[in-house]
This record gives structure tokens, C-alpha cells and sequence, in this order.
């Protein structure tokens, strides 16, 4: 009756199954280990967080470059404020605002952004107060550069000058006369009564929407190793049926124990198409009554001379 297993069809269906599963069950298990990394950077960014407020603050070029490690840590840097640019569109305690963002230029012609404040309402170089004009040492939490589409970054061109829409070396390469860090800071206390602008955790250490999709992602791996088993034992159960009936009698054309091939069964004239159903019950029934009439036929003696 298994013979239809050692079918060209059958083989295919089996070396499919056998790869099938495994792949899934892989699947599913990295995604539950990028749910769990996940869970442990963020785990690792709050203790950092939590230890930058006591940490003493460190020179800006021994926390070069950013990682998740430096990343909100303290940091100091000496220099002289230039070019001062807004950030518009930042939200904070649940209003809409604007970021003072100010290059600092340090020894070596390179500056470094700092962000000095936050202010609410629309972005207005009239309501920013200027930046000291002496040279002043500033200390604040280290960021990584912003990319737009991340963290309340907007992503909307066209700003007007002196605006810029992501805090980052890319963008502001182009807005300002000298190079920029591939990092910015904000600072602790921010200056001239602007409210001051919390750091952020690191990209992709939080417990965000991607987090939770790597999560159910484990969970559609493993469902798609389940249904490719029971497919497989729903296609070896119909297999098994139709050798079943073939060995019945209730199909002609196929030989014993022949399994379906063609995915198809034909159907008897005399039955329903379902086999499990009450046409084959009605078939079986007739071809038993066919039977005792055939035998009580040979049994009456003959009154033909």
C-alpha cells in the first residue's frame, strides 16, 4: 500500500520536506537570537546611560568613534563657537520645536556640532541667542550622527538656509565652512534658558518596533515548519486512501496498491466524488448485492430441459 513512497513524485515531495524543515527551524531560532540581542544592547544601553550621570566626563578624541559603548557618554572638548544652524521639527516633553545647533572649532580645523539647546515653536533664527563669542570648554553626552528617518529625524528637503534636517557630517559637510566631526553632543546645561536636549540611546539597542518584529518573524518560521508537516501528512493520507479504493475495486484503471499520480481521481459512475463519503458506501453496497443475487442465481436448479 506505501509503494507509491518510492514514486519519482513522492521522492521529490520527501527531499523537500527534509530541507524544508530544517531551513525553517533555522530561521526561526536566528530571529529569536536577534530578538534576544536586542534585548541585551538595551539592557547594556541603560546601564550605560545610567552610569554616563556619574561618569566623569573624558577628552573628545579618546571617545572617537561612536559605538554603543561611547555612545552617550560624557564628553568635553575646548574651542570657539562658528556657524550656528537650526534643526526644526524636534519634539520634546510632547511639543514641537527646534534644535540651536552650534559648531564648536577645535585644534585641528575640525568642528564639532553641539547642540546647545532646545526652543519651542517654529524654527526662527530671531528667538536662538547667540553663541559666546570667547572660547569656552563645553561637556555633554556623545551622539552618533543622525540618519534621517531615525529617532524623530525628518526626512523632509527643501529647508531654508540655515536650517538642516539630521545632525550629521553628511549633511552639514555642505552647510558649513570647515569639516565636520562624525558626532555631535548635547549638552548638560543647555545656555541662555533653551531647555536642554535629553541624549539618545544608540540606534538599534531599544526595545522598538524592529525588536518585536524579529519576534514575530520566530513565530512564522516555526508556524511554517509545522504546516509543511502537515501537509505531508495530509498528501500521504490521501495517497494512502486512493490505494485503499483502487485495491477495492472501486477504481478500475488503477492497479493494486498504484497510488494517484496525477493528483486526481476518477471518479465511479455510480458513487460520489468524495471517497470518505456516502458514495462510496452506495457503490460497495451495490456491488455486495450484485454478489448474493449472482449466487442464489447458481444456487435455484435449472428448469429448462
Amino acid at each position: 500500500m506505501y509503494r507509491f513512497l518510492l514514486t519519482p513524485r513522492w521522492w521529490g515531495i520527501n527531499v523537500f520536506v527534509l530541507l524544508a524543515i530544517p531551513f525553517c527551524i533555522f530561521m526561526g531560532s536566528w530571529q529569536l537570537g536577534r530578538f534576544e540581542d536586542r534585548v541585551q544592547d538595551h539592557r547594556t544601553a541603560d546601564k550605560a546611560a545610567s552610569a554616563a550621570k556619574t561618569d566623569p566626563a573624558r577628552p573628545l578624541a579618546g571617545m572617537l568613534p561612536v559605538t554603543t559603548q561611547t555612545s552617550g557618554k560624557q564628553t568635553l572638548a575646548t574651542g570657539r563657537y562658528g556657524k550656528q544652524l537650526l534643526v526644526p521639527d524636534r519634539e520634546l516633553d510632547g511639543r514641537r520645536g527646534f534644535y540651536v545647533l552650534t559648531l564648536l572649532r577645535v585644534d585641528g580645523g575640525k568642528a564639532l556640532p553641539v547642540v546647545r539647546g532646545w526652543l519651542p515653536g517654529a524654527a526662527d533664527p530671531a528667538k536662538a541667542p547667540a553663541a559666546p563669542g570667547r572660547e569656552v570648554t563645553v561637556t555633554g553626552a556623545l551622539q552618533a550622527s543622525e540618519s534621517p528617518g531615525s529617532n524623530g529625524v525628518s526626512t523632509a528637503g527643501g529647508l531654508p538656509s540655515g536650517q538642516t534636517a539630521a545632525i550629521s557630517a553628511a549633511s552639514l559637510v555642505n552647510l558649513v565652512p570647515y569639516t565636520p566631526y562624525d558626532a555631535w553632543i548635547t549638552l548638560d546645561k543647555a545656555d541662555a534658558g533653551m531647555k536642554a536636549v535629553p541624549p539618545a540611546a544608540p540606534q538599534n539597542t531599544g526595545l522598538d518596533l524592529k525588536a518585536f518584529q524579529n519576534l514575530g518573524y520566530t513565530g512564522e518560521w516555526f508556524v511554517f515548519a509545522g504546516f509543511v508537516v502537515f501537509m505531508w501528512f495530509r498528501l500521504l493520507r490521501r495517497e494512502v486512501e486512493f490505494a485503499r479504493d483502487a485495491e477495492l475495486g472501486l477504481f478500475p484503471d488503477a492497479g493494486p496498491g498504484e497510488g494517484n499520480t496525477s493528483g486526481s481521481a476518477s471518479v465511479p459512475e455510480t458513487g460520489a466524488g468524495d471517497t470518505d463519503g456516502e458514495g462510496e458506501d452506495t457503490t460497495v453496497d451495490r456491488a455486495g448485492d450484485r454478489a448474493r443475487d449472482e449466487a442464489a442465481a447458481d444456487a435455484t436448479p435449472s428448469t429448462t430441459a
